[in-house]
């Protein structure tokens, strides 16, 4: 007996020793001291007469025509180390490097050459493409690299950059890192109807892969500042760049979709022509098709409520039944003219279906859907809409009381 609990002590010795061996841990870590972390990277064409003398001397034997200029923001050890310390030199705070050639993951692996800290992508937040590129490449072309990429981070956000995209990826204010003020901006979605809701590079595959037009975040940038301005139109068919709609008509794409929680609406009072400012609470928008045989058309309901925040019509109040009942009907007035602008943009100019119709009839038609979807875009600008909208304030501010 006491020679078997012998033999299992050794036993269960042994076996310890030889799992111990195998918790070697992560075979392919690196210290974070040995890494750049890549926090942002902007794509843009080769015209920067920088990137032209790069393009000679290192990609000579390739075609100039399709070549594409990366830029990367990077946190270094050592600016995280002097930023830490407090040093004051906005140099500290982020670095931006820059190559240029034909091959996107050739161009990842030409920074070995140039710092002895490999890049790590996997903290990446935001890749902003430049307008020029958006137009020129397909951005199913562009990402490719990036979905195969397992260490390149699936929720990076995607915005397209009015200009170069390398501009935005500039700050003037001490401290701050661009990458992060672009990817923080999409938090401010709750305060109003000009942010669209984050599109990730996992998101964006999903849209590529559906063969519909859909919209990314448009941003513009001058002197180290940035600022959401609408939105960038990417084509369903090329998945390139169309157009871009302006801040207003993004607003009419948002009450479309209905899924807003804040915002305010500009409007003026239809007898002293007076400022009122409308704050929403809640949207709701419905989409609803009808088919006659082969005439198909849309009727489109939205109903809000929310709260007078602010108004000029110093002749009346708030309180007033009959003053009320006027500043509805010009908020609804307001909301209205946004929406139809918005739709003639998509079906006049750019003639794409970027908020949603289509998936209206593909959900409640299966069988029609299938017909149209292949020529939907060019369909749909000739499809007549109507529209309906109820507004309903609810409350006045501070002055007021609640219903």
């Amino acid at each position: 007996m006491k020679f078997k609990h012998l033999f299992v002590r050794i036993l269960f010795g042994s076996l310890s020793v030889i799992f111990l061996f195998s918790l070697t841990g992560c075979w392919s870590s690196h210290e974070i001291e040995e890494l750049s972390l890549g926090v942002g990277m902007a794509l843009d064409t080769n015209k920067d007469s920088n990137s032209e003398k790069m393009m000679n001397e290192k990609y000579a034997e390739d075609s100039k025509e399709n070549a594409i200029t990366i830029t990367y923001q990077l946190i270094t050890p050592e600016i995280a180390s002097s930023s830490s310390k407090g040093e004051e030199s906005q140099k500290n705070s982020y670095l931006n490097i820059s190559e240029t050639g034909n091959s996107l993951i050739q161009e990842v692996r030409e920074l070995s050459l140039r710092s002895d800290l490999p890049l790590n992508a996997s903290h990446m937040k935001v890749v902003v493409i430049g307008e020029e590129l958006a137009r020129s490449f397909s951005l199913q072309e562009l990402f490719d690299l990036y979905l195969r990429d397992n260490e390149f981070r699936p929720s990076c956000l995607v915005v397209v950059s009015n200009g170069r995209a390398s501009d935005s990826l500039i700050s003037k204010k001490e401290g701050e890192v661009p990458a992060f003020r672009l990817f923080g901006i999409v938090d401010n979605a709750y305060r109003t109807t000009r942010i669209l809701p984050p599109v990730s590079i996992i998101k964006l595959d999903s849209k590529l892969q559906s063969g519909s037009s859909f919209l990314l975040q448009n941003v513009v940038s001058a002197n180290g500042q940035v600022e959401f301005a609408g939105a960038a139109v990417i084509d369903g068919k090329t998945k390139k760049l169309r157009g871009f709609l302006n801040k207003k008509e993004l607003e009419g794409i948002t009450w479309l979709a209905g899924k807003e929680k804040g915002g305010v609406v500009k409007s003026f009072d239809q007898q002293s022509k007076r400022l009122i400012m409308y704050e929403i609470e809640t949207i709701k928008s419905k989409i609803t098709p009808h088919i006659r045989g082969n005439t198909i058309s849309f009727d489109v309901n939205i109903e809000s409520k929310g709260i007078l925040m602010e108004h000029r019509v110093t002749s009346s109040t708030p309180f007033e039944n009959s003053f009320l009942k006027r500043a509805e009907a010009s908020i609804e007035s307001a909301v209205k003219q946004l929406v139809e602008d918005s739709v003639k943009k998509m079906q006049k100019k750019y003639q794409v279906d970027v908020a949603g119709f289509g998936n209206r009839i593909k959900i409640e038609n299966p069988k029609l859907w299938e017909k149209v979807k292949k020529d939907w875009d060019q369909t749909f600008s000739k499809v007549p809409i109507h529209y309906n909208v109820k507004i309903t304030i609810k409350g006045y501010g501070a002055s007021g009381h609640y219903k």
